[in-house]
């Protein structure tokens, strides 16, 4: 199963180079998440604003919704538009494997409490 990309783009036009551009770059996440539920990804680029002086400043936002996750939302603004893609994508990726790194450490500091308890138990009956 792949993930869902939906892609939005706003002040601008999205060309298929853009498009393609951005889903080579979120679609390097799957390696990071659990695809098999079925995850969803919203990706919205675009200019803030078209009163700037000194050129446009684009915005990247992605948003990772998975079954039985918390999302993942992450924002970026930068003056070129690839950039804030890029930016957003690593981002996105830190914050998927910190996730997974808390998971993995609340798990080991359980097992290693239940280990404890365990060792406290059988130390008792050999008395």
């Amino acid at each position: 199963m792949y993930m869902q990309i939906k892609i939005r783009s706003k002040n601008f036009d999205l060309t298929p180079s853009i498009k393609d551009y951005v889903t080579s770059k979120i679609s390097s996440l799957e390696k990071f998440l659990n695809v098999k539920n079925g995850t969803l990804c919203e990706v919205e680029i675009g200019r803030t604003t078209k009163h700037h002086k000194s050129g446009d400043i684009f915005k990247a936002e992605v948003n990772i919704l998975q079954p039985g996750n918390k999302q993942v939302y992450v924002v970026a603004e930068e003056i070129d538009l690839y950039t804030a893609i890029d930016i957003v994508r690593d981002e996105a990726e830190r914050a998927i494997v910190s996730r997974k790194n808390k998971y993995k450490t609340l798990f080991k500091k359980g097992a290693i409490r239940m280990k404890e308890i365990l060792k406290r138990i059988n130390f008792k009956r050999r008395r």
